[in-house]
């Protein structure tokens, strides 16, 4: 149980930090009063301080929950396939379904974080860049063990390939979260798949 897991203090900070989550997400780090904040957990502006130095403390917990909350999904859905290739394959399905749930929570937390923070938050830009650099080791590293056991093409650069595949997807998000047109990313992830057919050894 989680209050043998955890103290008193830690439970309330992740009580924090997972009322504030889905706000956040929403309006943006800039744009969530510490008013909303207090309204969102029950909490007055001296209870949030008391467990956060200041807001951007509880800004960067809030995208670290998000960020491991995410990469959960996608290593609970790989670990249904078996070999790298099929794991690689799997992918397409693993990016719908985090669309479909993001899309009701207000959108990719990582697109979400990463179009408000590139000019005016540099410690949670560095934090999504870690988290974007993890996601594309995690796919090359697909790539290059499909290599290795011939269910890849053995021609295809890892590294290149594994970030054209996370441009697809994190780019067709924000066209579809911009415009509210779905057809940006259901496009994109279909053309993931078909790139990755076109790799995958027959």
């Amino acid at each position: 149980m989680e209050t043998n897991r955890y103290g008193k203090s830690e439970r309330t900070r992740r009580r924090i930090i997972e009322k504030a989550a889905p706000l956040i997400n929403k309006k943006g780090a800039a744009g969530t009063s510490i008013a909303e904040l207090t309204q969102a957990t029950g909490l007055t502006k001296g209870g949030i301080y008391g467990n956060f130095k200041n807001k951007d403390e509880l800004i960067l917990a809030v995208y670290d929950y998000h960020a491991a909350l995410l990469n959960r999904i996608f290593a609970r859905e790989l670990a249904r396939a078996h070999t790298p290739g099929e794991k690689l394959a799997a992918c397409p399905a693993v990016f719908r379904k985090l669309y479909a749930h993001t899309c009701a929570y207000g959108g990719c937390p990582i697109v979400n974080t990463a179009t408000e923070a590139d000019d005016t938050h540099p410690a949670l830009c560095r934090r999504v860049a870690e988290t974007i650099g993890l996601l594309k080791n995690r796919l090359a590293g697909l790539i290059s063990r499909g290599i290795e056991t011939g269910e890849i093409r053995p021609e295809t650069d890892a590294q290149r390939t594994a970030g054209l595949i996370l441009s697809l997807f994190e780019g067709g998000g924000i066209l579809a979260r911009v415009t509210g047109h779905d057809t940006y990313v259901t496009n994109a992830v279909d053309h993931i798949e078909t790139l990755i057919a076109e790799i995958r050894q027959p």
